[in-house]
């Protein structure tokens, strides 16, 4: 994939930079850079604002509604985006089910929910994993039954990100018992104002609201709502999580926000009247951190040279995922490092008298944790990368 941009390339590049020159208010800012998503409200604001633009869609074909772009300008939206602090976009609806929709969905279900997802009206979760079935999602339990022109749905789902604010969900679910298990399993869209749907809050350590458990009692979810075909969930379930590692792919260009938060907070901490970023121990971790930040952006661009050159990346996808998650956790210990041990003091948001960063860099610590397990696990990632490039 060509580095050097053409007079095209640049010009593109200079239309996204004063649109982000704009388009960012300060107070998002430092929530940004801890790794912290914005409000669904806040979100949805900056997905409509992206939609007005034509930009709703980076990744999308132009005949869905999407942009069209090249890989190119996919890396130059997401990289201006990433030096104006701007947010990743929400991936569910956008990255996940969008376009699981227009691949496999019917021509009611594309002109149903393509338009909502782009423009932010819809808000999606993901009602995969459950009880028992995480990583081995194929052992899931929710069971889906055919009643006249409706499916009847039963079981719970776990982990369920943002479903107390999302207006709709994708689920996995048992339609037949094969004797491979990852055979009779279905693909289906549910209204999340649908009687019978339970969301139930599952308390984290950073303490924000993200995650929930769900519950679904006799949901009666009409027939035009399966994707594709009956049976072959597992299939585009498949699709669906190897997009989500390519998700990771433009996620993982925003670390530079993360170093230039490292480096702010390391500039204002002096040590024996030492500022801590002139003293060679921190230097050599921070210079470390940026080296390993380059290098897995250079595996991002052979990953979108792949993507565009239609050549099947092998475990590439996975590599970045999992290479991207131990970078996110290093740099977010990092940036609590250079703050000292006041950061620990998070959960005072309304303090006066101290950094911005303060409360937020601790709350994105330890949401970080979660990179290694969300997005297929990095011990799947292992797995996935042993057997695709060892043959193992």
């Amino acid at each position: 994939m060509k580095l050097e941009l053409d007079a095209s390339d640049r010009a593109f590049q200079e239309e996204v930079r004063a649109f982000f020159a704009d388009s960012i208010p300060e107070h998002w800012r430092t929530r940004v850079r801890a790794g912290l998503r914005l409000n669904p409200e806040e979100l949805t604001a900056y997905q409509k604002r992206l939609a007005a633009r034509g930009w709703g869609a980076p990744t999308w074909p132009a005949e869905y509604g999407g942009t069209g772009w090249s890989p190119v300008q996919q890396y130059i939206f997401w990289k201006e985006a990433a030096d104006a602090d701007a947010p990743a976009q929400f991936h569910q609806g956008l990255e996940l089910i969008g376009p699981i929709i227009f691949t496999y969905g019917s021509q009611e279900l594309k002109d149903r929910y393509l338009p909502r997802i782009i423009n932010a009206d819809d808000w999606w979760c993901q009602g995969y994993s459950e009880p028992g079935a995480g990583s081995d999602l194929a052992a899931l339990r929710t069971r889906a039954v055919r009643d006249g022109d409706h499916y009847v749905l039963n079981g719970q789902k776990a982990w369920t990100s943002y479903a107390h604010v999302a207006s709709h969900v994708f689920v996995l679910a048992r339609t037949s018992d094969e004797a491979k298990r990852q055979q009779g399993i279905s693909l289906l869209l549910l209204d999340m104002k649908t009687p019978g749907i339970t969301v139930r809050p599952v308390a984290t350590m950073d303490e924000k609201h993200h995650t929930n458990e769900m519950f679904l009692d006799d949901v009666r979810v009409p027939v035009g709502n399966l994707v594709g075909e009956e049976g072959r969930g597992w299939e585009y379930g498949k699709v669906l999580l190897d997009r989500e590692r390519m998700v990771t792919a433009s996620v993982a260009i925003f670390l530079t926000q993360t170093i230039r938060g490292i480096k702010e907070a390391a500039s204002r901490r002096t040590i024996g009247g030492v500022r801590l970023i002139d003293q060679p121990g921190f230097r050599s971790k921070l210079a470390q951190f940026e080296i390993e930040v380059i290098a897995l952006q250079t595996m991002i661009l052979r990953l979108m040279a792949d993507a565009n050159a239609g050549v099947d990346s092998g475990p590439r996808g996975s590599m970045v995922k999992l290479r991207w998650s131990q970078l996110t956790q290093q740099g977010t210990a990092l940036w609590i490092g250079a703050l000292g041990p006041e950061a620990a003091h998070f959960a005072a948001l309304g303090d006066t008298g101290v950094p911005a960063d303060m409360p937020y860099a601790m709350q994105g610590a330890l949401y970080a944790r979660v990179t290694s397990i969300y997005g297929g696990s990095s011990e799947i990632q292992h797995n996935i990368i042993a057997q695709r490039a060892l043959r193992l």
